[in-house]
């Protein structure tokens, strides 16, 4: 976190030049940038917070964070800020994930913002108009119980596992309605459309749904379920805790469907109380020095960039097979994916 300290002081120096919308140095964009940022934040709090903390003791600027609850996680949040566009109460959104961040964007919630550290992400991690960037991924993964699936022949190796006779009442997911396996199932839909009905059907049938990622990670951590679909900062928490759990990379074998990653994103909200100050906490955020930080955590989120070392303790993706998305029509396919699945849940209860 040495580093974070060095890299803010830095920005500090620089900041007057380094965004389109910031005024030189005057005494406004100052007061301005003294009171607090308030950021809504869909990263679990245990990662962000010390982010976050970070931030305002080396720039002196007090952050408000507004964080999600794992029951709704991303949703809570975007709605309260379509919600709140008329007279807006936050600065920044710190995305987990990036199709609700094009959702905001064409709801009218987003403004374009500038950063120096945009010509570092990939060309497929920012928007063009520039309402929003990509950065530290996650990967949707499988977790698997090595107590209760001691064979590693036996264990998935492709998310279409989940409709597997062989693993009926042994596998678990969460509920697709929130989260990254709302995005998942979103990403599905803009590849197969109505037919990507049918796989959330099956896995109802012969899965076992948890309300979060989280809580289908304990289920397979605490020997309950034999295997789960997550994320990689939900499955390395386990591995930290010396669980009897293995990581799978599912899917991303040369002839296979595709590794998918999913990345945080930033936005800057339209009208927002301050602007100068939501600037530099997304000049922050976007630095190469908060993913490599993002890495060495506990989240072990994937950097986007090269030349940032990957996770310790995980295998990294590089070489894998990873899938081609088209975040855009992932956006598209977003509400019909939902209300299918909702009508789809609606029909179990």
């Amino acid at each position: 976190m040495r580093s974070l300290s060095r890299f803010c002081l830095l920005l500090v120096l620089l900041s007057a030049g380094c965004s389109g919308d910031r005024s030189g140095g005057s005494a406004e964009k100052k007061e301005t940038a003294a009171r607090e940022v308030v950021v809504y934040t869909a990263l679990d709090r245990q990662f962000s917070e010390p982010i976050l903390q970070t931030f305002e003791d080396s720039l002196n600027v007090r952050s408000k964070p507004v964080y999600d609850t794992e029951a709704v996680k991303t949703v809570g949040l975007v709605n309260r800020l379509i919600a709140e566009r008329g007279r807006p109460a936050c600065d920044v959104f710190w995305n987990n994930e990036i199709v609700r961040s094009i959702q905001l964007k064409r709801e009218g919630v987003t403004e374009p913002f500038d950063s120096m550290w945009l010509k570092t992400l990939p060309p497929e991690l920012k928007d063009p108009e520039g309402h929003w960037a990509g950065f530290a991924a996650r990967a949707r993964v499988i977790l698997v119980n090595t107590e209760l699936v001691p064979d590693e022949n036996d264990w998935p190796t492709r998310v279409s596992a989940l409709t597997d006779r062989k693993w009926k009442g042994r596998a678990a997911f969460a509920k697709p309605l929130f989260g990254t396996t709302s995005t998942h199932a979103a990403i599905l839909w803009a590849r197969d459309g109505e037919a990507s009905l049918e796989f959330w059907r099956d896995a109802l049938d012969n899965a076992v749904m948890y309300a979060g990622n989280a809580q289908a990670r304990d289920a397979v951590a605490d020997g309950e379920m034999a295997w789960c679909l997550t994320d990689t900062d939900d499955a390395y928490g386990a591995i930290e805790d010396g669980k009897p759990v293995r990581m799978i990379y599912p899917d991303s074998g040369p002839e296979e469907e595709g590794l998918i990653l999913i990345p945080n994103t930033v936005v800057k909200i339209a009208g927002s109380p301050n602007s100068a100050g939501a600037t530099m906490l997304i000049d922050y955020l976007l630095s190469t020095e908060v993913e490599a930080a993002l890495a060495e955590s506990r989240s072990a989120q994937i950097p986007v960039r090269d030349g940032i070392k990957p996770p310790a303790g995980i295998d990294p993706v590089a070489g894998l097979n990873l899938m081609e998305i088209d975040w855009e029509a992932v956006a598209d396919a977003l509400s019909l994916s939902q209300q299918a699945l909702t009508g789809l849940l609606n029909d179990r209860q």
